[in-house]
């Protein structure tokens, strides 16, 4: 089964992400720099995100995920830097 999926961080940002395996412990890869940057080393110590599914599909191709995940993207604006922390595609915010 591959998924979309939203990560929120306990700052309100997100990170929109595709799991091509159907791991539960999948959580992407989100540049850490980016991450870090907004929290305090006393809140890193105890950080408790959400990972909700947003999408699933048993027969779509790695294409019509990558696909999928760009849609979610836009739509939810997660390549502002305000609101999130993929960086592809580009937001007009970030060029």
């Amino acid at each position: 089964m591959k998924a979309i999926y939203r990560i929120t961080y306990p700052n309100g940002k997100i990170y929109v992400g595709k799991d091509l395996t159907d791991i539960l412990t999948y959580f992407g890869s989100v540049e850490n720099s980016l991450v870090e940057q907004d929290f305090t080393r006393k809140q890193k110590r105890d950080l408790t995100l959400r990972k909700e599914i947003l999408w699933k599909s048993g027969t779509a191709s790695d294409a019509e995920v990558n696909q999928k995940q760009i849609e979610f993207i836009r739509s939810l604006r997660s390549c502002d830097p305000l609101i999130g922390y993929n960086r592809t595609p580009k937001s007009k915010r970030s060029e």
